[in-house]
């Protein structure tokens, strides 16, 4: 364990908020910090100018628009949405480049590899209520794995449905992808083959009345730098998922044992309740960030060191956090997400209660 005095040191204010015309889901940055994307529940693409807050539509799914990324030293975005697309956009050109029917149902998640080569989604439809979660066998497959310069299939994987999350490793060689009942399985995307799974019951959340809710499972994911490690994130085990009262938690595993170790988790003393939705990995390597939405507590943004997983500094951001991201240079933080719906019929923005908050990291 490394001395107290060698953890990294981290803080972060508050610089900036934008307010936006529909929830954010999908966030996207470019080189430039004045300029970002968003995806929303209103199924749009949205180009944001963060210095302005002037926001422009460059696309549209026909239900939300969950994901979105943008391509590699590109100006090409690609969007998923509730429709099952996946939509490639052109912001040069201001078109639409393909677009790829992935699902007949949700896509989840939609993340592209480190090289920028592939893109995978994941699907699946959830079931409540019952005295036992039985779910339906994959009506398609759970995961689809495509080339992203063609939009070709390069392949499809088997997962017990629904599947929320997924990550390329950083060497570009494994996907992961975890479901509602925190079952994780990687593979080989050279040999096209599974290479491990495992279950994480820690975020498995049954109800009063047995039922079970999407509140529940593994939310997002990232590999490690080296990619020998898992970091998984979502919301602790409860007897009522759906007032989300689950604890605030993230697990790191050794993937490649066998079978998986699970290596540590959120520390007692260091979390409050709430449903943890985004990660990300600071570009030093040094520590990540976990967000989502706050139940009882008081931070529902928080950093913690890679080495110990020690809270390092923490902070209520006063919305629901979506989708986090740090810039290039690692010296700012971007998050979308949400407020509540303001009923004020005197307020001119009431109906702007998307969010992206800009913070200056230090």
């Amino acid at each position: 364990m490394a001395d107290e005095k060698q953890l990294p040191k981290v803080q972060a204010k508050e610089a900036k908020e934008v307010r936006l015309p529909t929830s954010a889901l999908g966030l996207a940055l470019s080189e430039d910090d004045n300029l970002c994307h968003v995806t929303g529940m209103d199924g749009g693409v949205h180009e944001v100018e963060v210095g302005s807050g002037k926001t422009k539509r460059v696309g549209r799914h026909e239900s939300y628009a969950a994901s979105l990324e943008r391509l590699p030293g590109s100006q090409t975005l690609v969007s998923a949405g509730y429709d099952g697309r996946l939509i490639w956009h052109d912001l040069a050109k201001r078109n639409v480049i393909r677009e790829v029917k992935a699902h007949d149902f949700w896509s989840w998640q939609m993340k592209v590899s480190t090289d920028g080569t592939k893109l995978a989604s994941v699907t699946g439809r959830y079931a409540c209520g019952g005295y036992k979660y039985e779910p339906a066998p994959e009506a398609e497959p759970s995961v689809r794995v495509y080339d992203t310069a063609t939009g070709e299939p390069l392949a499809k994987f088997p997962h017990v449905p629904p599947v929320q999350s997924l990550a390329f490793s950083p060497d570009n060689r494994f996907l992961a992808a975890g479901n509602l009942m925190g079952e994780v399985r990687v593979w080989d995307l050279a040999k096209r083959e599974q290479v491990v799974n495992w279950t994480t019951s820690s975020f498995t959340g049954w109800g009063i009345i047995k039922g079970h809710y999407y509140t529940g499972g593994i939310f997002d994911m990232r590999f490690s730098d080296d990619s020998n490690e898992l970091l998984v994130c979502g919301m602790g085990s409860t007897r009522d998922p759906a007032a989300g009262n689950g604890k605030q938690l993230w697990q790191r595993f050794d993937w490649r044992a066998n079978p998986s170790k699970k290596l540590d988790e959120t520390h007692s003393g260091e979390h409050g309740a709430g449903l943890m939705e985004t990660l990300d990995q600071h570009p030093s390597g040094d520590y990540f960030v976990m967000a989502g939405r706050l139940f009882k507590g008081s931070w529902n943004v928080a950093f913690f060191d890679n080495a110990t997983g020690n809270l390092l500094h923490s902070l209520d951001c006063g919305m629901r956090c979506i989708k986090a991201r740090f810039n290039a240079s690692g010296d700012k933080l971007f998050i979308a997400g949400t407020v509540s719906q303001s009923n004020d019929k005197k307020k001119k923005d009431k109906q702007k209660f998307g969010r992206i908050k800009i913070f200056n990291i230090s």
